[in-house]
């Protein structure tokens, strides 16, 4: 039985260019989750989709495969990582692979660690009413109390919650974009993701940040470094 990390690595990045493989402290920033996933010791295989030979040529420098080539249909801005998950489970399937999970991990999660990975799967496997598991983490500040501008003045979303003590507001979290454990038929239905049929890999909010725009790549740095020096954590080194 076979369980198999997938990592999306497309080649079209508008924002940052060449994200998936741009140097993070040293190192291409995808190389962080091929290493974390190695690490974990979940995985019969490790394979990158991508549609870009720069890509390919630097997954398979650390360790991931790269069996085929990410079809043009799923590689514009609009392909979801679903789509590519689907994708990656049609091909497997095809291939006569006996795939028992598949996790999606994503490219740009320097922040990724082996023992979440390794988590995630025990409790997936621990509890057969589940479809998934991924990674989620708090939000900073009660999601009860934002607001939204509009014509330059600002309005709760819940004005009822304006005098709320937010030690009585319920704890938000929210996607941390590194892990998601699936079983591979829950992917094919369709089942969605974030629902009652995940269960929540909860990090702590100094192990998670998005990477979309530059501003975010150099918090990532900075935040990186600074885990490092306090504790050790940060990444999979």
């Amino acid at each position: 039985m076979g369980n198999i990390a997938l990592i999306p690595a497309r080649g079209g990045s508008k924002r940052i260019p060449k994200k998936n493989i741009r140097n993070f402290l040293g190192k291409p920033i995808i190389a962080y989750t091929i290493e974390a996933a190695k690490e974990s010791g979940c995985f019969d295989r490790i394979i990158v989709s991508t549609d870009c030979p720069d890509i390919k040529k630097v997954a398979l420098s650390y360790g991931a495969e790269v069996p085929f080539e990410r079809p043009q249909d799923i590689s514009d801005d609009y392909a979801t990582a679903i789509d590519v998950i689907k994708h990656t489970i049609a091909w497997l399937r095809e291939t006569k692979v006996d795939l028992t999970l598949i996790c999606c991990l994503y490219a740009t999660a320097p922040f990724i660690r082996a023992q979440d990975i390794v988590s995630g799967q025990k409790m997936l496997l621990d509890d057969p009413s589940a479809s998934y598991a991924m990674t989620v983490t708090s939000f900073p500040f009660p999601i009860q109390r934002g607001v939204r501008i509009i014509n330059n003045r600002m309005e709760m979303f819940q004005p009822e919650h304006f005098l709320t003590r937010s030690q009585d507001l319920e704890e938000a979290y929210h996607d941390a974009g590194q892990i998601y454990w699936g079983h591979p038929d829950a992917f094919l239905a369709d089942i969605p993701v974030l629902s009652d049929k995940s269960i929540p890999i909860i990090l702590p909010r100094h192990l998670v940040q998005d990477i979309d725009t530059e501003e975010d790549w150099i918090r990532a740095e900075l935040l990186y470094q600074a885990n490092k020096s306090f504790d050790g954590g940060g990444g999979n080194d």
